[in-house]
């Protein structure tokens, strides 16, 4: 079982006694003051942590309404990188005094590796940053960003076609929360939640004491609800994104998530 790193604010989140909701916004969308403007929006309507995305020209793990908005990014005078997005984070943290929602960043390994993984981890702690997600990074290959990164909690992902071993990894190198793909395949909204997800959690379940959180695919309040029944947190990204320009329907959009994430009727586990 993982223990709880001491003093970690993305678990703790995590710990209030209801699910927590996990929305994720793209650093610099449309622009950076609007971007800024979004995270505020975001915490003000109810989000326990934000996801905040670096713009990336290869989102690997990222659907259409994601990867757009990357594109949309990083197209902006000067372009809009790692180094960007940690600096509105820092911004974002000092306007919230450290009493908002904590941001974790959603990054690949090859921004990591050009702005350098000591200099990444230090500016992310300068910045307040709580944790760090690397879809392309995986266990085996995570040893020296994770020498860097103290202070910072990381988070591994778990996939429905994950082995017991590989989940076993995943939790003992994870710290924060373990985060659950529902679905193979990239992000994007879905029809469903799927199947898998129920099944998922609980072999995560079985292997740590973290939080377990679903992502990929949830898109609506009814979702949203179906997946805090059994998980400990709910991820939702696309659907927030695609609202990121309009910050009423931002608000909305979040204010009912929030409300159906933390009014949801938990399944026994």
């Amino acid at each position: 079982m993982t223990a709880e790193r001491p003093g970690s604010r993305l678990e703790a989140a995590f710990r209030k006694g209801q699910p927590a909701l996990v929305v994720y916004l793209m650093a610099g969308y449309p622009d950076r003051e609007a971007s800024l403007r979004a995270l505020h929006t975001v915490a003000d309507a109810g989000a326990d942590v934000i996801e905040l995305g670096v713009p990336y020209g290869d989102p690997l793990a990222d659907g259409p309404v994601i990867a757009e908005a990357a594109r949309v990014a990083r197209s902006v005078p000067g372009g809009f990188g790692l180094a960007e997005t940690i600096e509105m984070a820092s911004e974002f943290v000092e306007a919230r005094r450290e009493t908002g929602p904590p941001l974790v960043l959603m990054t690949y390994l090859n921004p990591l590796m050009r702005l350098g993984l000591s200099e990444s981890a230090s500016r992310m702690r300068g910045a307040g940053v709580a944790g760090v997600i690397v879809p392309d990074m995986p266990v085996e290959a995570a040893r020296p960003w994770l020498g860097e990164a103290h202070g910072l909690d990381t988070v591994f992902l778990a996939a429905p076609t994950s082995t017991d071993d590989r989940i076993r990894a995943v939790c003992e190198a994870s710290a924060g929360f373990v985060y659950c793909v529902s679905s193979l395949g990239v992000t994007g909204e879905r029809d469903r939640l799927s199947d898998a997800a129920r099944a998922l959690v609980e072999r995560v379940k079985a292997q740590t004491s973290l939080p377990a959180a679903v992502g990929f695919g949830i898109s609506s309040a009814e979702q949203a609800a179906e997946a805090a029944a059994f998980a400990d947190g709910v991820i939702v990204g696309s659907a927030v994104v695609r609202r990121q320009q309009d910050p009423d329907a931002l608000a909305a959009l979040v204010a009912e998530l929030a409300e159906a994430v933390h009014g949801a009727e938990r399944s026994a586990s």
